[in-house]
């Protein structure tokens, strides 16, 4: 029996294992893009693939707990599939940058990173989406993952206004890392390698 181009397509997803994100150009080995398109929307219709946008599909994990079904694959996700795909470096800013380290509650609807690649907007489902802004250079050369967090989630954001409860965090997140080098203390704005030299000293 000759295997369907749906049949290739959940067999690869499969081997990917669940959780995994693709595009439609990763099938097209299997058959014309509409052919492709088609077996991907009868997949979903199936319920055995999800639709996270325009293109891009996952082979869902499934919650068995609270019997919630299959999830689907979070912005972070997406985010990396695509930069992956695209071999773009990408980091969190502003809001969301914030929130990945524990300084905000808040989850922003729009994901905004930072990359080395192309601008562009992602529009997932009930209005959120994940955008890319082009950006400089400086920020993709700081070796240490903290620097880059923190300049990225402080950069548009007046230091002095920081809580004390947010600055105990942002302490905490240093005396759990090694100390930043000084090549990657020189790449951040003024003000925050100021904030951080003086959480260094305190």
């Amino acid at each position: 029996m000759i295997d369907t181009i749906e049949d290739k397509i959940l067999n690869k997803m499969k081997k990917c294992g669940r959780g995994s994100v693709f595009f439609v150009p990763d099938f097209v080995s299997y058959g014309n893009r509409n052919a492709v398109n088609k077996a991907l929307e009868r997949l979903t219709d199936k319920g055995l693939v999800l639709r996270a946008a325009r293109g891009i599909y996952c082979y869902p994990k499934i919650e068995k707990v609270y019997g919630l079904g299959s999830v689907p694959p979070s912005m972070e996700d997406i985010a990396e599939a695509m930069a992956k795909r695209d071999g773009a470096k990408i980091v969190p800013s502003g809001l969301y940058a914030q929130y990945q380290l524990g300084l905000t509650q808040q989850v922003p609807m729009n994901v905004v990173y930072l990359t080395n690649g192309i601008s562009r907007t992602i529009n997932l489902s009930e209005g959120k989406a994940i955008k890319f802004k082009h950006s400089s250079p400086r920020y993709f050369a700081m070796r240490n993952q903290l620097a880059l967090l923190l300049t990225t989630a402080l950069k548009d954001w007046k230091v002095e206004n920081l809580s004390d409860e947010q600055i105990d965090i942002i302490k905490s997140k240093l005396n759990a890392n090694p100390r930043l080098q000084v090549a990657d203390l020189k790449l951040m704005t003024s003000k925050v390698r100021e904030l951080i030299i003086s959480l260094y000293d305190a």
